[in-house]
């Protein structure tokens, strides 16, 4: 089973596509809580040049609160990691983490329809960039 979805944009901009992310996340219910750009904490940490590459940590706080009253150690998995980079031909290729691949590992059954319903959601907004 893969553990994300993604999709490659071509002749789009980096700056644009993290705001195409973000409007769609909203859309679906999510807020951005953290936004890591790898590119520029390589620098300043390891003085590494690095692609454009950043972490985007989305939250939906009805399906959090559903997820961590169910099993209160799921906070490990949150939250839902979108990833936004630049490949060497200077497209961007954007991808979401499957919840329900995360889920996986949790033995616990009523995560099932939470993780199916976020999953659907990610795809959702993975499919309209």
């Amino acid at each position: 089973m893969e553990y994300y979805f993604s999709k490659v944009l071509k002749g789009r901009e980096m700056e644009e596509v993290l705001s195409a992310v973000g409007e769609e996340l909203k859309k679906e219910g999510f807020g951005i809580l953290t936004d890591i750009d790898v590119k520029a904490t390589f620098k300043k940490k390891l003085d590494i040049d690095f692609r454009n590459y950043r972490i985007l940590g989305a939250c939906n706080p009805n399906f959090a609160h559903k997820a961590i009253s169910a099993e209160p150690n799921i906070g490990v998995f949150l939250p839902c990691n979108v990833v936004v980079q630049e490949v060497e031909n200077g497209d961007i290729h954007v991808s979401a983490v499957d919840p329900v691949a995360s889920m996986m590992s949790v033995e616990n059954d009523s995560l099932g329809d939470i993780a199916n319903e976020v999953r659907t959601r990610l795809k959702k907004v993975i499919e309209q960039l």
